[in-house]
């Protein structure tokens, strides 16, 4: 269930909590954290990271969190970026890092002849002599302003966090060299639980992106027929979506995916529909790059037995692990009653490595942290989760219970509004 978010998109707004940041790390022994993945660094700045990060390679932009909340934070933009980042951030100490593509500003000058105007805007960058542009960005270059940030913080020789599990070994090893007193931590978790928990306005994203997933599930159980292919079925979920969209005036709609199987075959990505064949749906919308997940499930006709009494251990494991997404309770113990839930269902020998899983920004749509057997995450008010039971057996078809939901301070919401049982058709 993958996508690649369109790199450059920002959200105009910072969603990091830096009193939650500033307590994690006090907790980890961390001094900064150093946030360089385009993700991440739109997370924590608000500010779209730029095209500069579309090869995943670290060093075009960071973003700097010191542990002191009286510390301000500071980021190092790329030059084609830096005005985008100054109308959508409130950071205002950075770096600006030169990257491929040619530019100039000429706001504000008197007119003179071309070439002495360009001159003048070159000479108002601050360009040194014999600059030179690089080839697509400098990562030593980018690295070494980012040292120059946290030694001007006092912080160039303390334990720095980084998302290790995104740093490629080559640019690890550029970034140590460009800080050969600080201690590189990893600090991949820290920044997972950060983020999992939702700002209001990530919550809000999320509600509209469920929401227009669901305008396009209606509109594809509308065109279920007999002899309808399972493209065209995916192609009405998709029209759905963006008409409903379209309606309601969303503007930040930044992408959808779909995984649509009919028949017999759940991975399947042809066939028609047929009687008594099982239509899989499992959708989602992205609203700033923030992707909702849902799972349906559809009947042409009257389900075999074999299908209901599939669908019904699904949903009796699914009703025994839903009441346990409320905070305080460990999602290993979800996994554990949902999976025993599923064997006094009949099928003991059922076994999925999680049920459900976070939702956000990431590259893909399942986000940690995941409804799993070893997790060592407690629920906490302001996750948004996906819960999902599905199964795919081959020579019946696909099946999936999935509904997105928010964890609130005594339980959770449902933000879902369609049924999700087995509809026949």
């Amino acid at each position: 269930m993958k996508h690649i978010a369109a790199t450059g998109q920002g959200n105009g707004m910072a969603h990091l909590d830096r009193t939650r940041a500033s307590q994690l790390m006090e907790t980890a022994g961390l001094d900064a954290l150093l946030l360089l993945s385009p993700e991440s660094f739109t997370y924590a700045t608000g500010a779209p990271a730029g095209v500069a990060t579309m090869w995943r390679r670290a060093g075009a932009v960071a973003a700097i969190i010191p542990a002191d909340p009286a510390l301000p934070q500071a980021a190092v933009v790329t030059d084609l970026f830096e005005a985008a980042f100054r109308a959508s951030s409130a950071i205002t100490d950075i770096r600006i890092n030169p990257i491929w593509v040619e530019t100039g500003d000429i706001r504000g000058m008197d007119a003179r002849p071309p070439e002495e105007l360009i001159k003048a805007a070159w000479e108002r960058q601050r360009r040194p002599a014999g600059f030179q542009r690089p080839e697509t960005f400098d990562a030593n270059m980018g690295f070494q302003l980012v040292a120059a940030l946290l030694a001007e913080k006092g912080l160039g020789e303390g334990r720095i966090g980084i998302e290790f599990d995104g740093l490629s070994v080559a640019d690890f090893r550029l970034l140590s060299a460009a800080l050969p007193q600080a201690e590189l931590v990893d600090a991949s978790d820290l920044v997972r639980r950060l983020k999992m928990i939702k700002s209001p306005t990530e919550i809000g994203y999320l509600r509209t992106a469920v929401e227009l997933a669901e305008a396009g599930i209606v509109a594809l159980r509308e065109t279920i027929d007999i002899g309808i292919s399972r493209d065209e079925l995916a192609s009405a979920w998709e029209k759905g979506a963006r008409a409903e969209a379209a309606r309601r005036g969303v503007q930040n709609l930044t992408g959808l995916w779909e995984y649509v199987s009919v028949g017999q075959n759940p991975w399947t990505k042809g066939g028609v529909v047929e009687r008594g064949d099982l239509i899989k749906v499992d959708v989602g919308c992205l609203i700033a790059g923030y992707t909702s997940d849902t799972g349906r499930t559809f009947v042409c006709g009257a389900p075999s037995a074999l299908q209901a009494r599939l669908f019904d251990a699904l949903q009796t494991a699914y009703d025994a692990g839903l009441p346990l997404l409320q905070p305080g309770i460990a999602m290993s113990e979800v996994h554990r009653v949902t999976t025993e839930a599923m064997g006094k269902a009949g099928f003991p020998g059922y076994t999925r490595g999680h049920f459900g899983h976070g939702l956000g920004a990431g590259l893909g749509s399942e986000e940690w942290p995941f409804l799993s057997r070893k997790s060592d995450v407690i629920i906490e008010p302001g996750m948004v989760l996906a819960f999902e039971t599905p199964w795919y057996v081959d020579g019946a078809g696909g099946m999936i219970i999935e509904n997105q939901l928010l964890v609130t301070a005594d339980g959770h919401e449902i933000m879902n509004r369609l049924p999700s049982g087995l509809v026949s058709l």
